[in-house]
């Protein structure tokens, strides 16, 4: 086990990683795509500036964190789509757009799933750093989500389910 002491970037990624660390860069990638579209889509100002932060701050560090692995790695990377192009919220139809209540909703449900996936990612890794890269990353991302819910209860969308009164 000589080769699983010392520095973690020394070390080598086993598949498992492998395929966490590429899957998880072709997610983001889509991801931040996805963002682009709400962000356009988005009419309230709170939710904008939100999709933007968490855009900017979160998603594209991501990006660029498990790339550099993989690069460092010889792994070949994830195709990415192309960008969307910058597009005013009435332009788009009513009926074709999604409303800020389904926005916060989708990117609740998003940033959730995200965080159960980085918890996997941490228990199945081997090497110290990408343990530690993907505990960074569910820090970040449960800060974002606590933001986020902020914005929901002040703006209105909260859906609460039925409570269970006797």
């Amino acid at each position: 086990m000589s080769i699983m002491s010392g520095n973690p970037q020394d070390e080598p990624l086993h598949a498992g990683e492998v395929f966490h660390l590429w899957s998880h860069l072709l997610g983001t990638k889509a991801y931040l795509v996805a963002l682009q579209v709400f962000s356009n889509h988005s009419g309230d100002h709170d939710l904008k500036v939100f999709i933007e932060d968490f855009m900017e701050n979160c998603v594209k560090q991501e990006e660029q964190q498990v790339e550099g692995i993989l690069k460092e790695n010889g792994i070949r990377l994830p195709p990415a789509p192309p960008d969307r192009p910058n597009v005013a919220t009435e332009d788009i139809p009513a009926g074709a757009r999604f409303n800020d209540p389904e926005i916060a909703a989708l990117l609740t449900k998003d940033i959730t799933g995200s965080n159960v996936l980085a918890s996997y990612i941490m228990g199945l890794s081997l090497r110290a750093d990408i343990r530690e890269m993907f505990s960074d990353f569910l820090t970040q991302k449960t800060e974002y989500a606590d933001k986020l819910a902020a914005i929901i209860k002040e703006k209105g969308w909260l859906v609460l389910p039925p409570l269970n009164l006797k």
